[in-house]
């Protein structure tokens, strides 16, 4: 308050003292009045005052204006009234003509000192929110505009405040719902303000629905076309999105992603394209950027990409891509988002590798957009983002890397030359005169190479004719040729960043390149010589090559072999300089700037010197070659031996985890069919368990028929004396004997039947004593198979004992026919004796009729019911054979198994055991060795440099 009072006392305060004086009146009038008319009067005409005298209002006035704002909460009007003035206090959105140009910053530091003058109080930025909640319009525009103002102001302190305020953000996520539309966007700038640089808040506005209420806003202001608050809301979409994985998760699980592809439909005629439509379509372009760009996690970023491809968004893009009449930035911008899209993404790359543009003939995307790239006509920001496409394009991409390369090779080339592939437009821009088409030409053939050494080799094939008559020379050959005439420094970065990328790792290319002569002279002179700053690169260059050339050496040229290069470095270089001038590439600026990012951004064309993905190689080989110079011959056999013995030993456990593979493979299919079995098992034990109830119900019926029969047989016998029999009735009887008879025959064919069934259970018995228990699988498979034979034993012993048990009732039968018979014989000779005697047998026939019927209708039953059992047990008997034979099958695999495995055992320890001999050899080598675990794990992933250093280390 000080400094503000001594500001105001100073000569530039500006207002006369009459203005002074009105306004100290009107601060009494407003603390002592006791009417609210004047105070609503009072607050007015300060606030009609405020603009002018902005810095005598804030001083004098502030706190009055807060306590209004404390105890006239019932007043809407004077409410908005205070709001405006301390708006007009707090903001700096004066127009320009009433500013003095010696007092700007002076204002500019004044809505700074009021802010933090404001929020002191804490409670002061609460109770702003609290009238943000009113629905008065007076009120909350208002609210919302100081707020707003606060925020820019001092808007870390503001946030914090918010932050901590109970459902300070939620209140403010309301006025994305006011149905009032100037209240609703200027919500949508209070929360970019409230967003910014703020994890804690983003996350909570995202929760609160954020994202539903600004694509539903962007949707009905008409996407692309729409106006202001088109780009307000996705600025406001930035805000929560970028650098945060936590929204960009969000966004990507609640199906967001779909909702941006109406966004980029735009029709055949794209002439007058508005310049707020190019604005609203490159901040929607960045914005697909940000949940693909390649800083994200490696997972969430390949999600988007997936989710962008099969909503159709990639395809739109595309579109847009080959359209005709779209503006150069915009047409820039989808290319890089294009680049983004795809960059990592097999399916992505695959589909950009089908689309065509629409010329006749059509040609594809990736040769048009390479026609572009190396047209020095194009603008320079269109051709890094060309080169950026194609790059992204080839990133981990070997399917791709290899259709490039298959266009130059010979058996490929169109003899009819009706189309330009891909390949040959590289050539074409790598010997043009254009330097930044040499260079970019050079990048992307490297891209095409990069970790891959069987395409490596195939491009050693590739010959060019470079005038009639003269014989065609090879691509590594002309390469070298155009390097030694002395072109301009870019276009031989270019062509050394390419060699360096070619010979890497790949030492039948080193053999091809040391075959030429002139090339190790070539590279020595460069890096002897004192050069110019601008040279050091190309030394710097000449020296990782000539590394290249030492480390990656087999050895198959006499005049070239690794010791003899190392001396000619050491009579000629030094090897002190050569490192040195080996240092000049990572020290370099331009180093610097390439490592931070993949994407290609140069300020301007001769900035153009590095590349992302060599920055990662040359910070592989600097340190390996810086070695390999220092080391004696004896080191090199040694390390050839270690690394030779190493490749061995990776080969056999290759092999051995192939073997142990196939066989986890083998035990899964066993453990299935051991799951098929045991299913089938209980099914069949549930069918002997619905087999034994019915016998039962069987056994019941029988024994209810024996009892009946009885009773019968006893009624007979007490009317023995009166019974007379027919000739019909004796017929029947003689059937029935006949019936028993025949039941008598199967029941001894089916004792048979039981006792052969019983000698196959005993075998299998004594067969499953006799085996040993090895495995764990070997010992489920026979408990369940002995417990199915058990259950099956017990079962067909009741089947036995109650066929016995009816093979008794069967006698009983019998004999009681014999006394029927015999009863029937005694009565013959009294037929006819008496009507009375007549009478009681033609109702004993009727009875004797009916149970005869009855009986008959039982055997019957019976018969069938044991046609049923016999066939049950039939196929309950092969079921056990089955499964025996399965068993041992099963047996003798797990038994080769463990043996398998345990060779598999010693063969690794003898493994281990010579490894880890190695690896003492090499500690006292003094080469640094790290674990397996350590090497397979470096193997993984973008991030693979540092693993395979110490592989070749």
């Amino acid at each position: 308050m000080n400094f503000l009072r001594g500001v105001m006392g100073g000569p530039s305060a500006g207002p006369q003292p009459s203005g002074a004086d009105t306004i100290q009146k009107l601060c009494d009038r407003v603390a002592s009045s006791t009417l609210l008319d004047d105070r609503r009067d009072a607050v007015r005409a300060l606030k009609s005052l405020s603009k002018k005298y902005r810095l005598e209002v804030g001083i004098q006035a502030m706190e009055h204006l807060i306590h209004v704002l404390q105890t006239d909460r019932s007043d809407s009007e004077i409410i908005g009234y205070a709001l405006d003035t301390l708006y007009n206090v707090i903001s700096n959105d004066l127009e320009e003509e009433e500013q003095e140009e010696n007092s700007a910053k002076q204002v500019d530091d004044l809505g700074s000192q009021f802010t933090e003058i404001f929020i002191k109080q804490q409670e002061n930025v609460t109770l702003l929110l609290t009238l943000v909640e009113e629905f008065d319009f007076h009120v909350r525009w208002p609210g919302v505009k100081l707020l707003t103002s606060l925020l820019k102001q001092q808007g870390p302190q503001v946030q914090q405040i918010i932050l901590v305020s109970p459902m300070g953000v939620s209140r403010l996520m309301d006025l994305l719902a006011d149905s009032r539309e100037v209240i609703r966007n200027d919500g949508v700038l209070l929360l970019q303000q409230l967003t910014k640089s703020n994890a804690a808040i983003q996350k909570i506005v995202a929760f609160e629905n954020a994202f539903e209420r600004l694509l539903d806003i962007i949707t009905e202001e008409g996407n692309s076309d729409g106006g202001i608050v088109v780009e307000d809301c996705l600025l406001l979409l930035q805000n929560l999105l970028k650098n945060n994985n936590s929204n960009q998760n969000f966004f990507k699980e609640g199906s967001y992603i779909q909702r941006m592809k109406p966004w980029f439909e735009v029709g055949d005629d794209n002439c007058g394209w508005s310049a707020q439509k190019v604005t609203n379509l490159h901040l929607m372009l960045q914005l697909v950027r940000v949940l693909v760009s390649p800083t994200n996690p490696p997972g969430a970023t390949s999600s988007c990409q997936k989710a962008m491809f099969h909503c159709g968004l990639l395809q739109q893009l595309c579109t847009i891509l080959m359209a005709t009449g779209v503006p150069a930035d915009i047409l820039t911008e989808t290319i890089n988002t294009v680049s983004e899209v795809i960059r990592g993404c097999q399916t992505n790359q695959d589909y950009f590798a089908s689309v065509n543009a629409p010329s006749n003939p059509p040609r594809p995307a990736i040769v048009v957009l390479l026609m572009s790239m190396v047209n020095e006509r194009q603008p320079f920001v269109l051709r890094c983002a060309v080169l950026y496409c194609f790059q992204c394009f080839l990133y981990k991409n070997q399917k791709g890397q290899g259709e490039i390369v298959s266009t130059l090779l010979p058996s490929t080339i169109d003899a009819t030359g009706n189309s330009v592939s891909a390949g040959q437009l590289l050539c074409g821009g790598l010997f043009s005169t254009d330097s930044l088409s040499n260079w970019c030409a050079a990048v992307a053939l490297a891209h095409a190479l990069q970790e891959n050494a069987t395409l490596k080799e195939q491009l050693l094939r590739v010959q060019l004719a470079t005038s009639i008559g003269n014989p065609p020379v090879s691509l590594l050959q002309q390469c070298t040729n155009i390097l030694s005439q002395g072109s301009k420094v870019q276009t031989r970065v270019g062509l050394l960043m390419l060699l360096c990328t070619w010979l890497s790792n790949c030492s039948i290319a080193v053999t091809h390149f040391l075959h030429n002569p002139a090339n190790v002279p070539f590279l020595t002179g460069q890096i002897a010589e004192n050069l110019g700053e601008e040279e050091q690169l190309v030394q710097g260059l000449c020296a990782l090559l000539l590394g290249i050339s030492i480390y990656y050496n087999d050895n198959s040229l006499e005049n070239y072999r690794k010791e003899k290069l190392k001396q000619l470095i050491e009579k000629r270089i030094g090897r002190e300089n050569f490192i040195e001038k080996l240092g000049f590439i990572s020290k370099h600026e331009l180093y610097s700037r390439a490592a931070q990012k993949p994407q290609p951004s140069f300020s301007s064309p001769d900035h153009m010197m590095f590349d992302h993905e060599f920055t990662k190689l040359v910070k592989e080989l600097e340190g390996v070659i810086s070695k390999a110079i220092y080391k004696s011959s004896e080191e090199d056999k040694k390390e050839e031996e270690v690394k030779k013995t190493l490749e061995q030993h990776d080969n056999i456990v290759t092999h051995y985890k192939k073997v142990i593979r196939e066989q986890d493979q083998e035990l899964e299919e066993l453990k299935q069919r051991i799951n098929t079995l045991t299913s089938q098992n209980e099914q069949l034990q549930a069918t002997v368990t619905q087999q034994v109830s019915q016998i039962q119900q069987h056994k019941d019926q029988y024994n209810l028929l024996k009892v009946q029969l009885g009773k019968d047989t006893q009624h007979h016998n007490s009317h023995s004396d009166t019974f007379q029999m027919n000739g019909i009735q004796t017929e029947e009887v003689s059937k029935l004997k006949e019936e028993l008879e025949e039941w008598k025959n199967k029941h001894e064919l089916l004792q048979g039947q039981l006792r052969e069934k019983d000698s196959v259970i005993e075998k299998l018995n004594s067969s499953q004593l006799e085996m040993g228990t090895t495995e764990q699988s070997s010992q489920t498979i026979k408990s369940a198979g002995l417990e199915h034979n058990s259950e099956l034993q017990k079962e067909l012993e009741m089947l036995r004992s109650q066929i016995q048990l009816q093979a008794a009732e069967i006698s009983k039968l019998q004999m009681e026919n014999q006394k029927l018979q015999v009863m029937n014989a005694a009565a013959d000779p009294a037929l006819g004796d008496s009507g009375a005697t007549a009478a009681t047998s033609s109702e004993l026939e009727a009875r004797l009729e009916q149970e005869i019927k009855e009986l008959k209708s039982e055997v019957k039953a019976l018969s069938e019911e044991k046609e049923s059992l016999k066939q049950h047990l039939d196929s309950s008997s092969s079921t056990v054979a089955i499964l025996q034979d399965e068993k041992s099958k099963l047996q003798r695999e797990v038994a080769e198994s463990k043996k398998e495995q345990d060779d598999l055992l010693v063969l690794l320890a003898d493994q281990d055991q010579k490894i880890s001999a190695l690896k003492i050899k090499l500690k006292d080598l003094g080469v640094p060795v790290e674990d397996e675990d350590d090497i397979e794990s470096g193997d993984q992933g973008d991030e693979d440099e540092d693993g395979d250093e110490d592989e070749q280390d």
